[in-house]
């Protein structure tokens, strides 16, 4: 999940990139084989619960999450 952190408030990609010239034709970040092809790397993390961080060309700081998946009879 691709998400947009500001000083206050997590977006999602949808309010921030629809608008955005460099976002592609659906509006979203141009995000292909796990490249933010419109921004550059931050800080990457590989663990099981992975937080990437990305700046974007506007500026704005994007944040990747990878969330566990949880097993069945953790229902």
């Amino acid at each position: 999940m691709l998400v947009i952190f500001t000083d206050n408030q997590i977006l999602s990609t949808q309010t921030i990139c629809h608008s955005c010239p460099l976002a592609d034709q659906n509006g979203q970040p141009r995000w292909r084989q796990g490249v933010l092809q419109c921004g550059h790397p931050l800080h990457q993390c590989s663990s099981e619960q992975q937080v990437n961080q990305y700046e974007c060309q506007m500026g704005f700081l994007l944040v990747y999450l990878t969330l566990p998946r949880l097993k069945d009879e953790e229902f």
